[in-house]
């Protein structure tokens, strides 16, 4: 991305603000200082609601990871390094998560292509949705 890394950083440990650039991400409410509620959509008609727990904030080294529960159960990690070309951040977003959701896991066998396509559009639109909030954000920190 078109940003520092620790920029980056501040805006990726702000999940409340999600919503904000991340179209499919519909809500988030925080429940503790560690807690955050999370409902997301994307274009299939179903909603994912799952609590993200913060594990790691780790500011120096630039790595969020946080414990899934709830309909994803897993974890998800960022790590934002200096980009290799010399300019902006390089940001890796992993995952590891299974759903909770009876349906959609009776489904799978059949709609798995769906769901991969639904969660592909759901990333594409986050990496669009970030690096346009990221172009901003130096400005506007609100």
């Amino acid at each position: 991305v078109d940003a520092s890394p620790d920029s980056a950083y501040v805006v990726l440990e702000a999940l409340d603000r999600y919503p904000r650039w991340w179209p499919e991400v519909r809500e988030v409410r925080k429940v503790s200082d560690q807690a955050y509620e999370v409902r997301a959509r994307s274009l299939l008609p179903y909603d994912l609601n799952f609590v993200t727990h913060q594990g790691t904030r780790d500011p120096v080294n630039r790595v969020l990871e946080a414990k899934l529960t709830g309909d994803l159960e897993g974890f998800s990690r960022w790590t934002i390094t200096p980009a290799s070309s010399g300019a902006g951040a390089d940001l890796l977003f992993e995952e590891d998560v299974v759903t909770n959701r009876a349906l959609l896991r009776r489904l799978a066998p059949v709609a798995r292509p769906a769901f991969r396509a639904n969660h592909a559009l759901m990333m594409r639109h986050g990496e669009r949705g970030l690096r346009t909030y990221l172009a901003g954000f130096d400005h506007d920190t609100t």
